[in-house]
């Protein structure tokens, strides 16, 4: 299959897999958007939400059209690295009568992982995830244990109970590719959601895509062009969030600590090259990074006490660079 033949493929396979999720899902397009795009550009997603908008069912869904093993890991203050890494345990060898560490696989083992609440549990149990969503591996002991293609990390968070919870240090925030911010239902979604919740309608879901399939896609994403002045365009706007470099406007000096590093740059690209191939086109626009800043910059600006002063939060900064950094260099 030719490239031009896959990005037809992709399109279709697009509006096959959101065609499924609906019959599980009300609403919620751009999230369901949001992790396709992540998915296939092999990055991770945070998603954020007060508790009862079906992101654990979204995400379940997702796996279950797309033919994924899924792993769910529900965190909570006393759990422990090895309950999501795997350990060794100590077993009897039959043949020799010897005693022998065998290792057995946690939850993490699988394709699409579901770190279910990440922030109710303590920062040296949230890394150890770290090796996993980087390297796409986890070690025990002296052993390194590749984990299977394709590797997707999906956490939730509640935004509004803090007691209790532990926040995110600024490293692990750094490997989720998008930030993404589930809503409220609109009237009439949440009336449809009320309906079929309550009644005896059960969802039979097909399978669009397999793990070879998506392996496949995550390449073709790679070999997309991006155009200079695309590539261009999504470095200035990461470097603009910087305080004190030249490409700052004066309010991110004012109002930002610090500001997006380097991933945020390519997760830009990488966002705008999948978002572009999913609608069928094959080279990546500056609306394309535009269309993707806001879920790859939110968590990566970090405001000040001024910001804080005159309530203003990341997604206005955010806002503001998209209506001020010029799209070309002119």
């Amino acid at each position: 299959m030719d490239d031009i033949q896959a990005v037809k493929k992709l399109q279709e396979a697009r509006e096959r897999i959101i065609t499924e999720v609906r019959k599980v899902i009300v609403g919620q397009t751009e999230i369901i958007d949001g992790l396709l795009t992540a998915l296939l550009a092999n990055g991770h997603c945070l998603l954020v939400g007060v508790p009862g908008l079906a992101k654990t069912l979204l995400i379940s869904t997702i796996a279950d059209v797309l033919d994924l093993k899924f792993g769910r890991i529900q965190f909570t203050p006393d759990l422990m690295p090895s309950d999501i890494t795997g350990t060794d345990i100590l077993e009897e060898d039959h043949g020799t009568n010897k005693r022998v560490f065998v290792f057995i696989k946690g939850p993490v083992f699988a394709n699409v992982v579901l770190a279910d609440e990440i922030n109710r549990t303590p920062p040296k149990t949230q890394a150890a995830l770290l090796q996993a969503m980087q390297e796409h591996q986890v070690t025990a002991g002296s052993n390194t244990y590749d984990l299977e293609p394709p590797f997707f990390v999906l956490a939730t968070q509640n935004p509004i109970e803090q007691e209790g919870t532990y926040p995110l240090p600024e490293a692990q925030l750094d490997r989720f590719m998008f930030n993404l911010w589930v809503d409220y239902p609109k009237r009439e979604e949440e009336e449809k959601i009320a309906e079929i919740t309550t009644s005896a309608f059960e969802a039979k879901l097909e399978k669009v895509l397999d793990a070879e399939e998506i392996i496949q896609l995550q390449a073709l994403i790679r070999r997309v062009p991006a155009p200079e002045h695309v590539v261009q365009y999504a470095v200035r706007l990461c470097r603009s969030t910087r305080p004190n470099s030249e490409d700052a406007p004066d309010f991110v000096n004012q109002f930002v600590s610090w500001g997006a590093g380097p991933r945020a740059s390519q997760y830009l690209l990488l966002g705008a090259k999948t978002r572009a191939v999913m609608d069928g086109r094959f080279a990546p626009s500056p609306e394309d990074v535009m269309a993707v800043a806001p879920a790859v910059l939110r968590h990566r600006i970090v405001t000040n006490f001024n910001a804080e002063a005159e309530g203003i939060d990341t997604m206005e900064i955010v806002k503001r660079l998209l209506e001020t950094v010029p799209r070309d260099s002119k």
